[in-house]
């Protein structure tokens, strides 16, 4: 399924962070608002709590204050306190006028009319010059009820502190419960989006570094395919240039590899037939020196001709994929072949040649088996102290034919065992000899095992270099093990 991308990578970085915020800004929006709502009604309701307290308790003094005064007047008969009476008097009104204007209840408004209406009644009662003593009795004692009335409003005052805490306390915990949820609901989006974008961020750049692994690898048969951003698929067309680029860098070496190899075989040859006559002294007889000298040709000639070898034996597993003739063969005869072959060199050397072969039977490439031996043992005779000892094993373990070659020289370093078997890779240590290897004998040890399905590897040693070779038996041949 095709997918559409931004045309930057920096424009997906920014859709991407934008999606995943804008759930996380509206939820702390959300709550913010919120927030805020219940901080305005707290305020509202502490302000009128406490206007409705202080005017409760204004209401409960003016009264007390008139009940005060109007005793006055009754006992010592005196009506010129009616002005101080009317003074408390508009201060009441007052006061009940401004209570009258906050939010409270039925009862409060009741409480509230009564003590307005009995204190009228009660000026009205003081303010008649012909009122008898019995009214103006019956007048002041209604003060009881009115200071009952204004209990009551203080008192319901109180409990509507009471009821608006519990209203805050009952929105906090709401606007938390739906905060909560807020958040819990955002988690599987937030997720979700994140998860989403990560995968479509790292979709291209894994491709593009599984496509720059492949061409560190030397693996370029399959194209480099970006999809993504523009500008990455950009930078996987240059991969792709790059790649077509290098398959061509490489038919042109291996082309070069097998017109020089091939235009070297052929006066090598004659070379080495030359030094081969003078050695055998079919010329005449030869001094001791000149015999050297020809040994030292001929011993030369076969190096030569052997890193000719190798250069066409890679070229052709290059040009083409190894084909293995599979066939009976004799191992320990394969191992004394290759002995036979590198006597000189390890004669010249000095060295010892031990074998330790068991009579085993494989299917396998006789000649292919030939030269991963043989290119191990020219490997260790080249590596090899004078005087040193080589020893080549050969048993069945676990299925496998193992081939073992162990030298004494100095070793493959822990960080080199991974490209150790790279075409002309070569390691920090020069063999002994006045020909510098070229890097490939180990590579076509390493396609000619494969060919057979097996593997090669590097052994822990203390000391020199120790290869193994596994070469997985057929059935039959595991058949006739047992």
């Amino acid at each position: 399924m095709q997918r559409y991308y931004p045309r930057s990578f920096l424009k997906l970085l920014l859709v991407g962070f934008t999606l995943v915020a804008a759930p996380l800004i509206f939820a702390l929006i959300n709550t913010a608002i919120s927030v805020d709502q219940l901080a305005n009604r707290s305020q509202r309701a502490v302000y009128q709590a406490a206007q409705a307290t202080q005017s409760g308790r204004r209401l409960a003094e003016l009264l007390t204050s008139l009940e005060r005064t109007a005793r006055q007047i009754v006992i010592l008969g005196d009506h010129s306190l009616l002005d101080a009476y009317e003074a408390a008097r508009a201060q009441l009104l007052q006061t009940a006028g401004q209570f009258a204007n906050l939010p409270f209840d039925e009862a409060q408004k009741d409480a509230l009319d009564r003590i307005v209406s009995g204190e009228a009644a009660v000026h009205a009662v003081l303010s008649d010059a012909g009122a008898k003593a019995p009214q103006l009795r019956r007048a002041v004692e209604s003060f009881v009820n009115l200071a009952e009335d204004a209990r009551t409003i203080t008192t319901r005052s109180d409990a509507l502190i009471d009821r608006e805490v519990e209203a805050m306390q009952a929105s906090a915990a709401q606007a938390q419960r739906l905060t909560f949820w807020q958040l819990l609901a955002l988690i599987p989006v937030v997720a979700f989006l994140v998860v989403g974008f990560s995968l479509l961020i790292a979709r291209p750049i894994s491709q593009i570094d599984a496509a720059i692994r492949q061409l560190g690898r030397g693996q370029f048969a399959a194209p480099v395919t970006v999809n993504g951003p523009q500008d990455l698929e950009q930078l996987g067309e240059r991969l792709e240039w790059m790649r077509r680029e290098l398959i061509d860098i490489e038919q042109q070496k291996n082309r070069f590899l097998r017109q020089v190899s091939h235009e070297l075989k052929t006066p090598l040859t004659a070379l080495r037939e030359g030094a081969e006559l003078l050695s055998e002294e079919a010329v005449g007889k030869l001094s001791p020196e000149q015999r050297e000298i020809a040994e030292i040709l001929r011993h030369n000639s076969v190096e030569l001709q052997k890193l000719i070898e190798d250069l066409l034996s890679y070229g052709a597993s290059q040009f083409r994929k190894v084909t293995v003739d599979r066939e009976p063969v004799d191992v320990r005869e394969v191992i004394e072949r290759v002995a036979a072959d590198q006597r000189l060199a390890v004669r010249a050397r000095g060295l010892t040649l031990e074998i330790a072969a068991e009579d085993a039977m494989l299917s396998a490439d006789s000649e292919k088996l030939r030269v991963v031996l043989d290119n191990l043992v020219s490997n260790a005779v080249k590596f090899s102290p004078a005087n040193g000892v080589i020893r080549v094993a050969a048993r069945l373990s676990g299925g496998a034919l193992e081939l073992d070659v162990m030298d004494q020289g100095p070793g493959i370093a822990r960080e080199e065992r991974a490209r150790i078997f790279d075409p002309f890779y070569q390691a920090r240590h020069d063999g002994a000899g006045p020909l510098r290897g070229t890097g490939i004998g180990l590579s076509v040890v390493k396609e000619y095992v494969f060919a057979h399905g097996g593997s090669v590897e590097v052994v822990d040693s203390a000391r020199g270099a120790h290869l193994r070779v596994r070469i997985p038996l057929t059935r039959i041949e595991e058949e006739e093990t047992a």
